[in-house]
């Protein structure tokens, strides 16, 4: 799997992971289909978002570099968890309440994201 697979992979893990874990996310509906609709409705946003601006490793990094690189992800990543929860409510498929659950959302997105860009093989040097 390339880069881009391990990014969009992390971040729909870590979304789904955020929408299972944090009370403060609501999911519209009852049903399985309803709340797995929600969930892709919220990947497909986080996942147009970060491909578009992306902020973030190319395969293995220093930890120095990680974690600068980590940071403004994060940023990024609770900006566009704010957008969620604005469009969220006027789309009618999921609710985000308050400013620590969009902060622990994108620490978990985030966090789903570098450890997968991170597990995957090392980058080659060009020798020359």
């Amino acid at each position: 799997m390339n880069d881009h697979g391990r990014r969009r992979l992390g971040v729909i893990l870590g979304v789904g992971l955020a929408c299972g874990l944090l009370p403060g996310i609501t999911l519209s509906g009852t049903e399985t289909l309803d709340i797995g609709l929600s969930v892709l409705m919220a990947s497909l946003v986080m996942v147009v978002l970060t491909q578009v601006i992306f902020v973030g490793p190319s395969g293995r990094v220093p930890p120095g570099a990680l974690l600068v690189l980590g940071l403004v992800g994060f940023v990024q990543d609770a900006l566009i968890w704010w957008l969620l929860s604005w469009l969220g409510p006027k789309i009618a498929y999921l609710h985000v309440d308050g400013l620590t659950t969009i902060l622990l959302a994108a620490l978990i997105t985030r966090s789903t994201l570098l450890l997968l860009s991170q597990l995957g093989p090392a980058a080659e040097t060009a020798e020359g």
